[in-house]
């Protein structure tokens, strides 16, 4: 398991730029909420401690993690520097997980190829709903914390460029 000896909330602040003047929308699905509401408070309280200003951040949720793709894309358009899509897609008996998931993680991906905004992927794919609990505030950290930092230091890439 990639996450097994790694907390997803350990980051070097020294080493991420000031991001006092950055602008972040922050997507949420509202499907398997007890996993999202964690992920987004650890992408909240990392971008808040990173200097982000809180009238900078806006948040909105979407059914389920299917409707991100089209919720990062009305985001792209909406002044922000960044966007972070937060779901959750748990296995189930049918093949619905394989297409959900496929078709977020592709839609994401066509997003950063297709806008100059980046977008940045906080979509847990676990087996079951445990491993999910982990990764969002359990044993192995929060994963929107990790979510928070890709945004900042991918803020600073294309601000650079």
């Amino acid at each position: 398991m990639a996450t097994a000896n790694t907390n997803l909330s350990n980051y070097d602040k020294s080493a991420l730029p000031d991001a006092s003047s950055f602008k972040l929308g922050i997507v949420v699905s509202e499907w398997n909420a007890e996993v999202t509401n964690g992920l987004l408070q650890g992408a909240l309280k990392t971008l808040l401690d990173c200097g982000v200003l809180d009238h900078n951040i806006s948040v909105h949720k979407v059914p389920g993690s299917f409707e991100l793709i089209f919720g990062a894309k009305k985001l792209q358009t909406s002044g922000v520097d960044a966007v972070i899509t937060i779901g959750c897609v748990v296995q189930g008996e049918t093949k619905h997980f394989d297409y959900v998931c496929a078709g977020v993680t592709q839609g994401i991906k066509d997003l950063n190829i297709n806008h100059s905004i980046p977008v940045i992927f906080c979509v847990l794919t676990d087996n079951n709903l445990q491993q999910s609990l982990d990764r969002s505030g359990g044993k192995y950290g929060n994963k929107g914390v990790e979510a928070a930092v890709t945004a900042l230091k991918m803020i600073d890439f294309n601000r650079s460029i």
